[in-house]
């Protein structure tokens, strides 16, 4: 577990990662991790005599205990290691007389930390020489015990790398200017235009064909060999006519970004990620009836199979679920910055209440009324409905909240046929709410939304473009009250800081 945000300000200046409960990546650090569990012999922490007793084991590691003189410390075995590490030193020296004071301060810190927690850890840090990065060294803490109960001294074990070029920082990343690959296999590309825009970068062309019999082949037409790829593929399905899945239903959508996925691996990518702004196949993602599919899973299994590395996707149906399911990275974005600011102007001084139309999306809601209330610098009321879908049919008729004299601003994941959204209009509308909008991340609305939806008692219907508004929903009827906002910025920048190593939550806490 990485625990620098646990971790105290001047501890977390010193070094470029702190990791806890993880064994070391580098081969000569892990042999010593496995030497200090395989000492430990059922106890919490082994004896200092019996890891001494290892061989080779101070080829790289020395032990260290506290000073008489008070908190610093001295090498009680492992001179010629620690020599390598510290710089020149006597055998009765302390930490702060050592040749490199710079690294001494490093591994004096290391080492309190080690004795505070009793715990292994992995510590990584650049070395520096006059100004410029010169090495990498990844330290390994392990805590020691006479008594199995507290920590008596430290083994610290440690690996210095040089770098290829001495002027690059650690971890050395990719910029937007050598180019990440972005393929958009939508067929609407606006989105992706919009993205390629933002960051600067062309999209990637490609090639697909469909042969007589229905069947089709894609592959990429540039070199992708050792690059970043982003696959933007919004899967979406379209509306299924006489109970046959259309030309473009989610199904045909997966299939080609796998079978894209199989063919840049083949050509040598360096790291694929999937950019998917609405992800199919979430709805089942538990087991409510005996025998039921969990196709959340089974999605993911499908996805990770083909060698993808990293999924980035926007307001799954059940975000807990959603980060169960996969084993690869994922990044999770949500819309509800985006719906705060577009709200904010609109709303004015009118007194609002954030409505949840079920109790499994009342998460969801609190954190977008928490964020409207920041925006508008004012209270915010809540309320939800009850639901409950069993065999196609809804049923639940409990309202609980304040919506009277307010606007009830109803939010959710997605619309599809407009049922739920109609019904908690109703609603909020017996209960005296002044006006219903309602805003939903992913509008995958079917033909009879529009009709559905006309009918309701909606003032306004507010999406996002990671699905295409489809020709339908611009009848006279909704001309004036759907509106669609854009999460391609968000994506963009998403997009760019995993290409050059930013905070994905630094950018979501920015957004909301």
């Amino acid at each position: 577990m990485t625990v620098m945000a646990q971790t105290s300000a001047p501890l977390k200046r010193l070094f470029a990662r702190l990791v806890y409960a993880m064994p070391p990546c580098e081969e000569s650090l892990a042999n010593v991790f496995d030497r200090w569990n395989a000492a430990t012999k059922g106890a919490t922490m082994p004896r200092a005599v019996s890891l001494g007793e290892s061989p080779g084991i101070f080829q790289n590691s020395f032990i260290c205990q506290r000073s008489e003189r008070g908190r610093d410390y001295v090498i009680v075995d492992g001179h010629a290691a620690a020599k390598v590490l510290l710089g020149g030193l006597e055998a009765a020296d302390v930490f702060k007389r050592r040749q490199s004071r710079q690294t001494a301060v490093r591994v004096r810190r290391l080492v309190e930390e080690a004795t505070r927690c009793a715990t292994p850890f992995v510590a990584q840090y650049d070395a520096m020489e006059k100004g410029v990065n010169k090495k990498m060294v990844e330290v390994l803490l392990a805590p020691l015990s006479d008594d199995g109960k507290t920590v008596g001294a430290v083994l610290v074990s440690f690996l210095v790398k040089s770098y290829a070029e001495a002027a690059a920082p650690f971890p050395r990343r990719k910029s937007l200017d050598e180019g990440p690959s972005v393929f958009c296999l939508d067929q609407n590309k606006s989105f992706g235009e919009r993205i390629s825009d933002y960051i600067n970068v062309d999209l990637t062309p490609h090639e697909e064909r469909v042969f007589e019999d229905g069947e089709f082949k894609i592959r990429p037409l540039r070199n992708v060999r050792n690059k970043d790829v982003y696959v933007l593929s919004s899967l979406h399905g379209a509306e299924h006519v006489g109970g046959a899945p259309s030309l473009s239903s989610a199904s045909e959508k997966l299939c080609r970004l796998l079978f894209f996925i199989g063919a840049l691996k083949d050509a040598g990518t360096g790291r694929i990620c999937v950019v998917a702004p609405y992800l199919c196949f979430q709805r089942k993602d538990r087991q409510t009836k005996s025998r039921d599919p969990i196709t959340s899973r089974y999605l993911a299994q499908l996805i990770e199979a083909m060698g993808t590395d990293l999924l980035i996707t926007m307001d799954a149906h059940n975000i807990a679920a959603f980060q169960n399911a996969f084993r690869c990275d994922t990044e999770h974005l949500d819309a509800r910055g985006i719906f705060a600011s577009s709200f904010a102007p609109l709303v004015g001084q009118e007194p609002v209440a954030v409505v949840s139309p079920d109790l499994g999306g009342e998460k969801r809601a609190e954190l977008f009324r928490e964020r409207f209330e920041r925006v508008l610098g004012r209270p915010v009321e809540k309320a939800f409905m009850d639901k409950r879908r069993s065999e196609g049919e809804v049923t639940g008729e409990i309202f609980a909240g304040d919506v009277k004299g307010r606007i009830a601003i109803v939010l959710d994941d997605l619309i599809a046929g407009g049922g739920t959204m109609a019904r908690v209009a109703q609603a909020c509308r017996k209960h005296g709410a002044k006006q219903v909008w309602c805003a939903a991340t992913h509008g995958v609305f079917s033909r009879g939304a529009a009709k559905t939806l006309e009918g309701a008692p909606i003032d306004r219907i507010v999406v996002t473009d990671t699905v295409p508004l489809p020709n339908f929903m611009r009848t006279p009827g909704l001309k004036n009250r759907v509106s669609v906002v854009s999460a391609a910025p968000l994506f963009a920048q998403a997009i760019e800081r995993c290409h050059n190593g930013g905070s994905i939550t630094k950018l979501l806490d920015d957004e909301n």
